[in-house]
């Protein structure tokens, strides 16, 4: 005889059904129907044809696709970089035996609660206006005119802004990391004579290894699928310096009737971020192994 479902069975499918449903039909479905699109010449509207691979062949040969993602890699590696060492300096800081210790956690943690749009807005008002004013009243030659209006240094004001956001979640995440470790470890370090330099490389980092684990793999995937900061801030300009592949698939998918074919650039771009992400967590379990 079938045994009869309990309370505590019937509130747990009760739960995740509705769940799963929802994440079926807001993820899942629409991530089948863009890779069916991708096989086709849809334009985002009104009918289309099959062509097979050719929109996956044609990426190869775009210029404008090579030059975005050449951008994103470069942000990405630059982001994850200054990320990480940035958040795990602030962890360091804000672990240590500090007055008003959860008062500052809050305040660095505020960046993160804000919308990436917002503070896109905010940042282009600080880097069009304030900085150029400042720089003419202080005769600052460099300062006079705005970084996003310059081909070669706009990329470095959106870096500024990724980066302002996203070290508040990382240095949370790094200071659970570092209250696991014990306290008779740096006891003994203590005793052994270590100065906090070697403190800190022989014992600290060791046992935090897979928390930056963690912060390596969350913060490339994050940079590398930038676009508010693009959206807010620069566009994709000036003469598309600053255009992310997050921006391309939605500018010229959503609005250049190349649907079709930014939707294989978006399944093209989901399997390079999972193979990155693999990379990276082989190359640092690996790590944690030899440590």
């Amino acid at each position: 005889m079938k045994s009869k479902m309990t309370n505590r069975d019937k509130t747990f499918w009760a739960v995740i059904i509705p769940v799963l449903i929802l994440f079926f039909a807001f993820n899942t479905l629409p991530m089948i129907k863009g890779m069916i699109y991708s096989f086709t010449n849809y334009r985002g509207y009104g009918s289309y044809d099959y062509v097979g691979l050719r929109n996956y062949m044609d990426l190869f040969s775009d210029a404008r696709v090579g030059k975005s993602y050449l951008f994103t890699f470069k942000y990405a590696l630059a982001g994850t970089v200054l990320v990480n060492v940035l958040s795990l300096v602030m962890a360091l800081g804000l672990n240590s035996c500090i007055r008003f210790k959860s008062a500052l956690r809050g305040i660095y943690f505020v960046p993160n609660i804000l919308g990436g749009l917002v503070i896109g807005y905010i940042f282009s008002f600080i880097f069009t206006y304030i900085l150029p004013a400042v720089g003419m009243a202080w005769d600052i030659g460099w300062m006079k005119n705005s970084f996003l209006a310059s081909e070669k240094y706009a990329w470095i004001g959106v870096l500024v802004v990724g980066v302002w956001q996203a070290v508040a979640m990382n240095t949370i995440i790094y200071i659970s990391g570092l209250q696991t470790v014990p306290q008779e470890v740096y006891e003994a370090s203590m005793l052994d004579g270590a100065s906090k330099w070697k403190e800190f490389w022989s014992v600290t980092f060791p046992l935090v290894i897979p928390f930056v684990t963690i912060n390596l793999v969350l913060s490339t995937k994050n940079l590398l699928m930038v676009f508010d900061q693009i959206m807010s801030l620069t566009k994709g300009g000036p003469a598309q310096s600053t255009e992310s592949i997050s921006y391309l698939i939605y500018r010229n998918g959503m609005d250049g009737g190349q649907f079709g074919f930014q939707s294989a650039n978006a399944v093209i771009f989901f399997f390079v971020i999972v193979a990155i992400s693999i990379f990276q967590m082989t190359i640092m379990n690996k790590k944690e192994e030899q440590l």
